[in-house]
Order: structure tokens, then C-alpha cells, then sequence
């Protein structure tokens, strides 16, 4: 391995401390190439066994071409996504070589470019077929359900059924997320992580179903692990993306909490759910943002067909396990309030009983076949973001690991608006003013994330898995300004970047940004569920022969930082405007290898001055990069400004 942990940082085979910055390849790697996969493209699903995803996140032939922007940007890390479905959609261990020998031959092209590369078996509220991505079809048929029965009985909000060019409302944007409380997506998280507690009876050959399910999930990733494990750029796996906890730590008649947290769309009860997939009307409340909340506006009779979702011969799995029935009127009704919340007379924990067995068995399958894998993990984001209490229970000795929570300005991510001089803190629910204190949240948001890592298997690091924004924001006024003004277009993208880089270099945080999508594009932005967040789009590409052509808010993310120290970093500073950069570090003269700072053309168009208090300094400037050799222990401290 190229590279490993030491408490809070990452350390590379020559003893530097190592920043990781880099981006999240891609976004459309979440949908087919074969056929087309573009989640605005109506389908019912019916041949998800013979698509195909060779070809994501790029033609080989563009390999090159996208390696070689993505490094020139100064990127050196990439969260590299792949899906359960790419690899395994034909059925159980059907595996697609075709798409495996791709992403082997992707991989090997990458290599040259000395990437930090972690392996993200990626998932949106479980699968495609649930409005999101990840999972095979077929898993659906082993317990029972019909898939293509999820919009009409309301156990899915999809945006390959919803969506209507005429009528935004149909599909709004970012409502994806209301999957979570919906019946099929909580419905097979419930089983995958508690499957052997909550549906004893659930069995698939012989076996429950949590097993049969974690079982080929981790089968499909050894797959990949098998073709890469030995490439020297592969530092580790993300053991899942965003797990969901389905039900779990849920009363059956829980309502969900107030506040702006919550998800949009139909705020479904477990009850609700359960009832409504199986074929019977519910009246529903529904959330919408208000000026500076989600509150309630309505209510809605859902199902008023009355259609199940559950196939002819199969047995609904709740009935079934005593959690709701009929009454002598053959109205529903919950027999078992606390079906998830208490197992063996003990209140259950998600991330102890749960998640930390899955990421510990996850982990030793990995090992086994690349052995010191960094294994990046996550709990669900909305938890991580607010940084609450999460029992992981990993065992310090069984390392390296990484916290990879993600984090998103909540705000600005649900509305596609800048919420640059008034934002909203999910933590506190509450509004907060001026630019300021604005800043000054994100900066303890991310604290709380990285206070989170402390007291996880005796602390490490942590990673920012995502981050990002959308690039299509006020109805895609950049795109429409684009052509005459260039990059100033993205003015309001490039300060809400800056803001969110500088919370990050004041907690010296590592981050791959959501996300380089190498085909996507103005009008269906990632190819999925009407997300734009991709810094790169073929749709700004006006001079091909310009490696920063088809950069979106360019100046916001290529920013100087250190990516190699010779010591421990102390201090990490940017100041976009007066293009001044401060980095302090607290040397270490026995590292033989310099510090390596990269400062990027893109910020300093007419050169830089660099001033040391020790050390020696050589420039590469073809390469964007500075090295500094130390020759004495203590502080150093690079003091970077730009000429004018």
C-alpha cells in the first residue's frame, strides 16, 4: 500500500503527512450506459437484467483526457464509483465480466497519474428501481415484491414514472430523498442490516435473508477487489455509500421529526408505508419548504386504487411477522409498536448492533484478498451532518479506517439556491445572518463531523466523502450567461465553494467532492434525478484545446494546499480575493522527502512570491507544484502572494 493512518492523518510510504483532495468519479456511474440509463427516460425496469454500465464513468479512450484535468486541478485522491448493479444485475453471482475487465483497464490507465484511489460501491435509497441506484433488480423477487407495482401502490417515488418536462411539480427537484420513508426502499434496508432480528421468517435458499443479502453485496465488491489488488494506487474500499437504516430504532406509528431535516414529499409512518404498499388507501401529510422550514401543507389520499406491490403468490413479510393485521372491520392496524425499536426485551442501536458488524465483516473480506485496505465508512448522512451521537463500535486494532461522512449545506442543496448571506442550521434549526456567521456555521458543522472521528476506535481520520453544490443554480442562470461571461458566470458557485473549502482547510479536513460527471449536461445535468453538481460539463467546454475549458466555478475548488509535509500541519490558510496563502507546519528534518505544496496557475495567472522562515525551495511550475526541503525541526512557516 501506498499509503496509511495514523491517528487523525494520513502518511505516505516516505513518513509525510498526506492531504487528500480530490473528487468523486462520477455521477452518472449510478445508472446503465446500456440502454441508456438517464433517470428522465421513462421505464419500467423490466430488463434490469440485461443492462450493462461499461462505459462509466468514461469511454476509455477519454480516460486520459479526464485523469489528466482532474489532476491538473489538483486533485489527488478519487472516490472511484462503482454499483452492486453494474456487477451483478444478470442474478445471483452472474457476474459481469465485460464491466469487470472495464474498470480493471480504467484503473490500470489511472495509475500513471499517482491518484489516491478508494473503491465506493455507491447506493441512493437502495436501487433504480426505488429512485435511486445500487442494487440488483432480481432482490426485489427473492422476498416477495413487485418492483414494477412501486409508483401505483406509492412504495416508490421514481423519476423514470414522475417525471413531466410540463409540470415541474410532478417530479420536484431533490425529492429522491422522500424514498427513505418510503415501504420498498426502508422495506430491504430493514432486511439487509436487520434481517435475522426483525424477519426471522424471511428466508432465501435456506438461509435469512440480512445474510443472503450482505453475502452477495460483499461477494459482488471482491469482484473488483480481485481485478485491482494490485494496483499500487488503490489505497482502500468505502464499505457502502449513505447506508440506510431502513426501520430500525423506528416505532411503527413514529412520524418523523420536525424541522428542516426532514425529507419532502409524503411524510409516510412505517404504518403508513406497510398498509399503503399493501394495498389499501392512507391520507398522508405532506411537507413542503416554507421561507425557512418544512412544514405540513396538505394532506393526500394515497393508493386509492388499491394496488399492492407484493407479488400474487408471496406473503407480505410484516403481516407475517406480527407487526400489523386487520381488525374485525378489515381496517389495518399495528399489533406491535415497538417491533423495531426492541429485540431480546433490549432497545436496539443501529450503529452498534448493525452497521458496525456489517463494516467489520465487510472489512476482513477485503483484507483477505488486499490486505491493510483503508476501509472508508459512513453512517447515514443526515446523522453524520449534524454530528449526533453514533455508537460505532470498531475495534481499534482492526484498523486502519476512516470516517467518510458526508456533508452538504442543507440549504443551499434543497433549494438550488445560494444561501450565502442567510443560511439555515440543521443543528439548531434555526436561521442564521450575514456571511460572517454563516461561515462561522460550517466551520462547527464540520467540527462536530471531525469530533465524530475522535472517539472512533481510538480516533481517524476523517475524510469528507462528499461535498459539493449544484452548479444549476436560480433556474441555471450561470449556463445562460456562460458564453459572454466565462467563468464570472459561476460567481455565486465559486463563493459558496470558497466558503465550504475554507471551513475545510480550518479543520485541515480531507475531501472528495460530489462529483466529475464526464458526460454530463446542461439540460439533464448528472443523468440523474435532476442533480447538477458536476465541476466539469462538455456544455462549457468552448476551447478543447484549454485543459480548464469545460470547468465549472473553477476558481472556487483549484485552490493552493499542501498535498505532502515533511512534520505535522498546523496551520492551512486561502484567501481567494487577495490570492494570498498561508500554510505552517511543524517540521520534521528526519523525512528525507520535501513538502510538496501545489499552487495552482489558475489562481496565480502572473506568478507568485513565496517567502520562508527556513528551508529550501524549488519550483515546478509545469507542474503547479512547490517542494520544500526542511533541515531543522520546529515551525515552518510559507507565506504565498500573488503578482499582481
Amino acid at each position: 500500500m501506498t499509503i496509511t493512518t495514523k491517528n487523525e492523518w494520513f502518511i505516505d510510504k516516505n513518513g509525510r503527512t498526506v492531504l487528500l483532495r480530490g473528487v468523486n468519479l462520477g455521477g452518472s456511474s449510478k445508472v446503465p450506459t446500456v440502454p441508456d440509463g438517464a433517470t428522465h427516460i421513462e421505464t419500467d425496469f423490466r430488463d434490469h437484467r440485461d443492462v450493462s454500465f461499461v462505459g462509466r464513468p468514461f469511454p476509455i479512450k477519454e480516460a486520459d483526457e479526464h485523469f489528466r484535468r482532474i489532476k491538473h486541478w489538483g486533485f489527488n485522491c478519487l472516490r472511484f464509483l462503482i454499483t452492486w448493479e453494474a456487477i451483478e444485475h444478470k442474478g445471483p453471482k452472474q457476474y459481469d465480466k465485460e464491466y469487470l475487465d472495464y474498470i480493471e483497464e480504467v484503473l490500470k490507465i489511472a495509475e500513471p497519474y499517482e491518484f489516491y484511489i478508494f473503491i465506493d460501491p455507491h447506493q441512493d435509497v437502495w436501487s433504480r428501481m426505488t429512485g435511486g441506484d445500487g442494487a440488483p433488480g432480481w432482490l426485489f423477487e427473492k422476498v416477495g415484491l413487485d418492483f414494477t407495482k412501486f409508483d401505483k401502490s406509492e412504495a416508490a417515488f421514481v423519476m423514470q414514472y414522475r417525471y413531466d418536462s410540463n409540470n415541474p411539480k410532478a417530479y420536484p427537484v431533490m425529492y429522491w430523498d422522500n424514498n427513505n420513508v418510503r415501504f420498498a426502499n426502508a422495506t430491504m434496508w430493514t432486511l439487509f442490516f436487520g434481517g435475522r432480528n426483525f424477519a426471522p421468517s424471511c428466508k432465501i435458499d435456506g438461509i435469512n435473508v440480512q445474510d443472503y443479502f450482505q453475502q452477495h453485496y460483499i461477494g459482488a465488491v471482491k469482484q473488483i477487489a480481485n481485478n485491482v489488488k494490485d494496483f499500487s494506487s488503490i489505497i482502500g474500499f468505502d464499505s457502502l455509500n449513505e447506508p440506510k437504516k431502513g426501520w430500525i430504532e423506528d416505532k411503527v406509528d413514529s412520524s418523523g421529526k420536525e424541522g428542516f431535516s426532514e425529507v419532502l414529499g409524503h411524510a409516510f409512518t412505517p404504518f403508513d408505508a406497510m398498509v399503503t404498499a399493501a394495498g389499501y388507501s392512507r391520507t398522508i401529510p405532506y411537507r413542503e419548504i416554507k421561507l425557512t422550514s418544512i412544514k405540513e401543507t396538505r394532506k393526500d389520499t394515497l393508493n386509492q386504487n388499491k394496488i399492492s406491490c407484493w407479488l400474487e403468490e408471496a406473503q407480505d413479510i410484516w403481516r407475517r411477522e406480527g407487526i400489523w393485521d386487520l381488525d374485525e372491520n378489515e381496517n389495518p392496524i399495528i399489533l406491535n409498536n415497538d417491533h423495531f425499536t426492541i429485540f431480546d426485551e433490549k432497545k436496539v442501536d443501529f450503529y452498534k448492533d448493525y452497521l458496525s458488524p456489517f463494516i467489520l465483516m465487510f472489512s476482513k473480506e477485503i483484507r483477505a484478498i488486499i490486505p491493510n485496505s483503508i476501509i472508508f465508512f459512513e453512517g447515514p448522512e443526515v446523522t453524520m451532518i449534524m454530528g449526533k451521537k453514533t455508537n460505532f463500535d470498531l475495534p481499534q486494532n482492526e484498523g486502519p479506517y476512516v470516517n467518510a461522512a458526508h456533508w452538504y449545506d442543507a440549504a443551499s442543496a434543497t433549494t438550488k439556491r445560494a444561501w450565502i448571506r442567510m443560511n439555515f442550521d440543521i443543528m439548531t434549526d434555526k436561521l442564521v445572518f450575514g456571511k460572517k456567521n454563516v461561515q462561522e456555521m460550517f466551520n462547527r458543522q464540520l467540527a462536530n463531523i471531525k469530533n465524530v472521528s475522535k472517539i472512533i476506535a481510538g480516533g481517524v481520520p476523517t475524510l469528507l466523502g462528499e461535498f459539493g453544490l449544484h452548479y444549476d443554480l436560480k433556474n441555471k442562470k450561470a449556463y445562460k450567461m456562460y458564453e459572454k461571461k466565462g467563468q464570472k458566470a459561476f460567481k455565486k458557485n465559486i463563493e459558496m465553494l470558497t466558503m465550504y473549502y475554507d471551513a475545510m482547510d480550518m479543520h485541515l479536513l480531507h475531501g472528495t467532492q460530489w462529483n466529475y460527471t464526464s458526460d454530463n449536461c446542461n439540460e439533464w445535468g448528472d443523468l440523474w434525478n435532476l442533480e447538477d453538481l458536476s465541476i466539469f460539463s462538455r456544455d462549457q467546454q468552448l476551447d478543447p484545446s484549454d485543459i480548464n475549458s469545460g470547468g465549472r466555478a473553477v476558481k472556487g475548488f483549484c485552490r493552493p494546499h499542501f498535498l505532502h509535509c515533511a512534520g505535522i500541519p498546523m496551520n492551512m490558510k486561502f484567501n481567494l480575493k487577495e490570492g494570498s496563502f498561508y500554510f505552517e507546519f511543524d517540521g520534521d528534518s528526519s523525512i528525507q522527502a520535501p513538502t510538496i505544496l501545489y499552487i495552482p496557475k489558475i489562481q496565480y495567472p502572473k506568478g507568485f512570491k513565496i517567502k520562508i522562515n527556513k528551508g529550501i525551495v524549488e519550483k515546478k511550475e509545469n507542474d503547479q507544484l512547490i517542494l520544500i526541503k526542511i533541515k531543522e525541526d520546529g515551525i515552518h512557516r510559507v507565506n504565498i502572494t500573488q503578482i499582481k
